[in-house]
């Protein structure tokens, strides 16, 4: 049903409902009538940044050598995993050597949360029509607990003193004379010249199959505020110049050699390997004035690993072949000599 809406005097005090535009009116939350006031700038932050910290102590910064009986069980789970793939290759190769590239990982989190702003509604279920009792609370200063740390999470909160009820109309525009009434310079004899129609979906009832007001007749509009909380994370690899596609070591993990965390960090200073405190440096500077732009930053988080790497040369019929074993995980990365192509009936 295409319902249309009127103000009606709320049943609650203060009187009347407001008019269509009346949020623009209301003070944090100008320009939402047109459509959302988007996400709004945050609060200048109150904490100092982290002061500059001594970087870790190099012990024990190594991982063990990976042995030819884990390098070979790890391709076979590889290839079984695979329904195209042969298991020759897996089988029947023969390890010629093996060369440990292990790197390091830099990782930045930097957890931040947002607020933005919508017009509302939902069907009326008793709520107080609370708009202007007293003045709305800003986008800000709405408290809403944080989850935990580094988790992903959405809230959405009708925002105190923005509620008003309107009544959901059981009538809708007529279509033969387009709501004017008039049809063929004569009386509409479709809507009795009302202009209106009789709905035919909900029996002007509004209490079947009405998607706006779910038959409750009234809806209750308000603004409402939208807090999500997002982990942002960025990952650093130096190269080491195996052959491996970087990006194939994002879901494996490592040794882990440090890890702080602080609202504002301050760059990893003194690493053995430069490249780690170059991309520190760089990281951080740009997450800091890339979301403090839109969001509140709430907490960073860095951790250096150490990942292993294996290059494993193998020969299968007379010629040679590379696979890569990373991560504590011993994922596979290779590009498999025998494949085939599945049809499924």
């Amino acid at each position: 049903m295409n319902c249309f809406l009127l103000f009606i005097p709320a049943v609650y005090p203060p009187p009347t409902a407001p008019a269509a535009n009346m949020f623009g009116n209301v003070p944090g939350y100008e320009g939402i009538a047109a459509g959302g006031g988007g996400y709004l700038p945050p609060p200048m932050p109150l904490e100092p940044v982290a002061p500059p910290q001594p970087g870790p102590e190099q012990d024990n910064w190594s991982v063990p050598a990976l042995s030819e009986d884990v390098a070979s069980e790890a391709f076979k789970s590889y290839a079984s995993s695979h329904c195209c793939y042969s298991s020759g290759p897996a089988e029947d190769g023969v390890i010629t050597s093996m060369e440990p590239y292990n790197t390091f990982r830099y990782r930045l989190e930097t957890y931040t949360e947002s607020r933005s702003t919508e017009l509302a509604h939902k069907p009326h279920e008793g709520e107080v029509a609370d708009f202007y009792t007293q003045t709305a609370p800003q986008p800000w200063e709405i408290q809403v607990p944080v989850p935990s740390l580094f988790t992903n999470e959405t809230k959405e909160i009708r925002v105190p003193y923005t509620s008003s009820i309107k009544v959901s109309g059981l009538r809708k525009q007529c279509w033969v004379c387009n709501g004017s009434g008039q049809k063929d310079a004569g009386n509409c004899t479709r809507c009795d010249a009302s202009g209106k129609d009789r709905c035919t979906k909900c029996k002007s009832q509004g209490s079947t199959d009405c998607e706006t007001c779910k038959g409750k007749r009234q809806l209750l509009t308000y603004i409402q505020l939208k807090v999500e909380w997002t982990n942002n994370v960025e990952d650093h690899v130096v190269e080491q110049n195996s052959g491996l596609v970087m990006d194939n070591l994002c879901s494996v993990s490592g040794k882990e050699l440090f890890k702080n965390n602080h609202y504002l960090l301050y760059p990893l200073l003194g690493f053995p390997n430069p490249a780690i405190s170059e991309a520190s440096e760089r990281l951080i500077r740009e997450h800091q004035s890339k979301y403090a732009q839109t969001s509140r930053i709430l907490q960073q988080r860095q951790t250096v690993e150490l990942i292993p790497i294996t290059k494993v040369n193998y020969k299968w019929k007379g010629n040679s072949h590379v696979y890569f074993v990373c991560g504590n995980e011993h994922q596979v990365s290779a590009d498999y000599p025998a494949t085939c192509c599945c049809v499924i009936l």
